[in-house]
């Protein structure tokens, strides 16, 4: 399907959520917008993405540390995406994030600040022509703070807070902004963790989901990859805090 006339700006493209999702879209007929912060690597991905579907992709490089930066790069993307999407995430070490406070703030600046401000600027062009859809990737870690990782969970939650006051505030400007919590993912950053199959999601299939809810309609505002993840949250954060502060998760 080429010629489709529409264009992803896809951030955090060297991740494995980030590469499976550009190559969704392209498959799809759409130009891609690549950003990340080693333009070599991306450049790579950009070749391999473009070599298997035809599509033309286009390289930017971003540090999602370097927030100094996005209004220049917001203001040179080219064409304005119809939509964009942020894998960007860093789950850290927590027992190092407790020691280490470099290491926490990088854990927060690269889950929240970073993404939060980014999607905040495209997210006022989009609104200023009137239509556009934004997607931010967080987590079921932001639903509550578990001792095992919650400098991440926090920064997580307040990206999935972020992205409810965008979206109620754009709401009737034509400027959709969705929250997906993909769950465990198998991915390089989870490669040391024994993962529960039943709530593992591939690459792929969170790529899929994102396209079908932000391109399709279908899946609501708020979407969990795996739905079983929506009622397991639901009884965590319903466990009353002098019980949960026993079990230790």
């Amino acid at each position: 399907m080429k010629g489709i006339g529409k264009t992803l700006l896809l951030i955090g493209a060297t991740s494995d959520i980030g590469r499976a999702t550009a190559l969704i879209y392209a498959e799809a007929g759409w130009d891609v917008l690549l950003a990340g912060r080693n333009r070599s690597a991306v450049q790579r991905e950009a070749d391999d993405i473009s070599a298997r579907t035809g599509a033309n992709v286009l390289v930017h490089e971003l540090d999602i540390l370097t927030t100094s930066r996005f209004e220049d790069f917001v203001g040179v993307v080219s064409p304005l995406p119809d939509t964009a999407v942020c894998v960007v995430g860093e789950l850290g070490e927590q027992s190092r994030a407790e020691r280490e406070l470099e290491h926490a703030a990088m854990i927060m600046r690269t889950n929240f600040e970073g993404p939060a401000l980014l999607l905040g600027l495209l997210a006022e062009r989009f609104a200023a022509r009137g239509s556009g859809t934004i997607v931010g990737i967080s987590s079921v870690a932001g639903d509550r703070g578990r001792a095992s990782n919650y400098v991440y969970g926090a920064a997580k939650a307040g990206l999935t807070a972020f992205l409810s006051g965008l979206r109620n505030r754009l709401s009737g400007s034509g400027v959709r902004v969705l929250t997906v919590k993909p769950g465990f993912v198998r991915t390089r950053m989870t490669n040391t963790m024994k993962l529960p199959p039943l709530l593992t999601a591939e690459p792929r299939e969170v790529a899929q989901r994102i396209f079908a809810v932000a391109e399709g309609g279908r899946g609501g505002d708020v979407v969990y990859v795996r739905p079983i993840w929506r009622p397991l949250m639901t009884v965590i954060r319903s466990i009353p805090e002098p019980i949960f502060k026993r079990l230790r998760l």
